[in-house]
């Protein structure tokens, strides 16, 4: 494995410490790199299945579970949400793309789902990635959108 820091791909890391999390389908593993000896995490998860992603625009590509993790990074930025829970939610939404048994999933399926798990997880997390995902152009866009939410 190549180490982060020293970036150098000859010398083997060594594994410190191994921990399952997330209900056993991830091993957490800390590591030491042999050259620089600089230590960092590793994150191993079971991939069930590759499926593709059909964008807005058409154009279709592998799933990454980064791009989830990315957004719903930002849109939890300083809110009281820990990294365990976090995980989770990802995980959960992953695990629902994964057993719905498609070869392709639409972006907004994804969106959608997003947007459900973080309205029970965090009412603002909520509304920061609604902003990005329903791309208001306006005030009163974002005024409506959170008009109809509080309806709900």
């Amino acid at each position: 494995m190549k180490c982060p820091f020293c970036k150098d791909k000859e010398s083997e890391t060594s594994v410190l410490d191994s921990r399952p999390t997330e209900d056993g389908s991830v091993i957490r593993r800390r590591r030491v790199c042999g050259s620089c000896k600089d230590r960092f995490t590793t994150l191993e998860r079971i991939q069930y299945r590759e499926f593709l992603i059909i964008k807005k625009n058409g154009d279709k590509s592998i799933f990454d579970r980064d791009k989830i993790t990315k957004s719903v990074d930002l849109a939890l930025r300083k809110r009281p949400v820990d990294f365990e829970t976090k995980e989770k939610f990802i995980s959960k939404i992953v695990r629902e793309l994964e057993g719905m048994g498609e070869n392709e999933v639409s972006s907004s399926v994804i969106g959608e789902m997003v947007m459900q798990g973080l309205y029970k997880l965090d009412k603002v997390a909520f509304v920061r990635f609604a902003s990005v995902y329903r791309d208001f152009r306006e005030a009163k866009d974002f005024e409506h959108f959170l008009g109809s939410i509080d309806k709900n």
